[in-house]
Parts: structure tokens; sequence; C-alpha cells
């Protein structure tokens, strides 16, 4: 028992950050219909930036996750307004061929500029753990599992209470009509685009002092965040954050029970299950994003 919780609570640690790369993405998606490859990129970005702020700046550790976060929202918000709103009238194959290439293109900047050797982001929490009962947890590992429930309550309060969370659902649920009834669809994409981008960006902060940084880590990330938005629903915020969570949990029980060298293995053989049970997902929702 003292094992399943152990397993349990790493996993709820993890889940809290992939809800938060599955929530992006599906935002994206949702409002926009674009499938956002440069998403993992943008979760490296992050991380890169922690440790730039962190470790080269010498800046205080939570503030350089607040500016890694605005800066994910400031290249997403680049990202939107160069490449995607000239191509609004174009079809979608065109759209994934140029996200793609810029996909492309921030991995190999970032290798560029970082090199290949892998970063690690100092973190200003002691290395013990801190022992709860039958469970030990590393006290970085407990703030980043505290910031991203703040960050997804935060999210939640944002879609379902403010004027902005409105204008982002009626985009979704109708563009047309959103607009004739004067809400600015181009600037509520590129919100979109840019709030989904700085969820990535803190997520790759906060893990960032966890694991190593290094210019492919967006990858498998990048596979990840489609693998939790496939299995809530294309669209479906709240089934991504299930998703997020339900994805880590597979991960950490099959890594804990079964081997931990398939650990990522587990995950994308539920996104199979899925697939063949419920194609749309165990979550879907046609008329709204929530």
């Amino acid at each position: 028992m003292d094992q399943i919780l152990q397993h349990a609570l790493n996993g709820v640690v993890l889940g809290g950050t992939y809800a938060l790369l599955g929530i992006g993405l599906t935002l994206i998606f949702g409002i926009m219909r674009v499938v956002n490859f440069t998403h993992g990129e943008l979760y490296a970005f992050g991380a890169y930036l922690a440790y730039l702020f962190v470790a080269l700046l010498h800046l205080d550790f939570f503030l350089s996750i607040a500016l890694a976060a605005l800066a994910g929202f400031a290249l997403g918000a680049l990202i939107e307004l160069v490449l995607l709103r000239p191509l609004r009238s174009n079809d979608i194959d065109t759209v994934m061929l140029v996200m793609i290439g810029a996909w492309i293109a921030l991995q190999n900047g970032e290798q560029f500029v970082w090199g290949g050797v892998a970063k690690l982001v100092p973190s200003p929490f002691a290395q013990e753990p801190l022992v709860i009962g039958p469970v030990s947890v590393a006290p970085l590992r407990l703030f980043v599992l505290g910031a991203t429930l703040v960050l997804l309550v935060g999210f939640y309060w944002l879609i379902d209470r403010t004027r902005l969370g409105m204008a982002m659902r009626a985009t979704f649920q109708d563009r047309d009509t959103a607009a004739l009834m004067g809400i600015d669809v181009r600037g509520i994409y590129t919100l979109t685009f840019a709030l989904g981008s700085a969820l990535a960006a803190i997520a790759g902060a906060l893990l960032g002092p966890i694991f190593l940084v290094n210019p492919t880590m967006g990858n498998l990330v990048g596979l990840k965040a489609f693998a939790i938005v496939i299995l809530g629903g294309l669209g479906n915020i709240t089934g991504a954050t299930i998703g997020g969570f339900v994805l880590a949990l597979v991960e950490e029980f099959g890594a804990g029970y079964l081997s931990s060298e398939y650990r990522d293995a587990f995950g994308f053989l539920v996104i199979i299950a899925v697939l063949a049970l419920r194609p749309q997902g165990f979550f879907a929702r046609k008329a709204r994003v929530g």
C-alpha cells in the first residue's frame, strides 16, 4: 500500500504539468483549428529560459519561472502574428507544413544557441525529501504540484468567469456569429495561441529543475501532449486536464510495477486502446471549450 501511495503521488506531481501541456494544445486546436507542432519546443523554450535566468543571470528562482511564462506568451503571440495570421485562409495542409517548419527551426535554434550538452536548472529547495506519512516527496516536486494546481484553478477561472473566457468560448462555438457580436476574432486567435504557448513554457520551466534540459526534450513531450488531447477529446479542456493526470499515472505505475525502461511506452499503449475503443476520446464535446 505504501508503494501504491508513493507512485500515486509521483504520478499526480507529473500529471499537473502534463495537464498544462494538454490544455495549451487543446485550447489552440479547439479555437483556432491549428495543429501546433511547436508545442514541445515551446516547452523546451521555457526550460532553457529558466536555465538562463537562474543559472546564468542568477535571478530569483520564482521570478525566473514567471519570466519564462511571459516569454512563452510573447513567442506564441509572435508565431501567430507572423506565421499563422497570414495563412488564415489557406488549407490545413499548408498550415501544418508551416508549423512543422517552425518546430524544426526552433529546435535547431536551441541547439545552435545552447549546444548539445544537457543543462541543469539550479533549485533553491533542499535535496532531502519530506516524509509525509508513508510517502516521501522532494520539496521541489511539492512546489511543482502546488504551482500547477494554482495555475489550473486560475485557468478555469479565466475561461469560465471572465469576459475574455466568454469571448474565447463564443469563438470556439461559432466564429462568424462571435464576430457579428463584436468580438475581435483575430485578437482572440492571437491571445489563444499566446496563452497556450505560455502554458507549455511554464510547464518546461517547472520541470526544468527536475529533469535535464536539452534541445530534443520537446520531441517526446510534444507527442505526449498530442496523446493527452486525444485521450481527453479534441477541444475539451476538462478532458485534457483529466487526460494529463491519467497519462502520468499510467506511466508511473507501469514503470513502478512492470519496467522503467518502457515508461513512455505504457502511456502510448493506453492511447492506442482509446483510439480503438473510442476514437473521439473519452471526454469529447461538440458544443464548447471547457
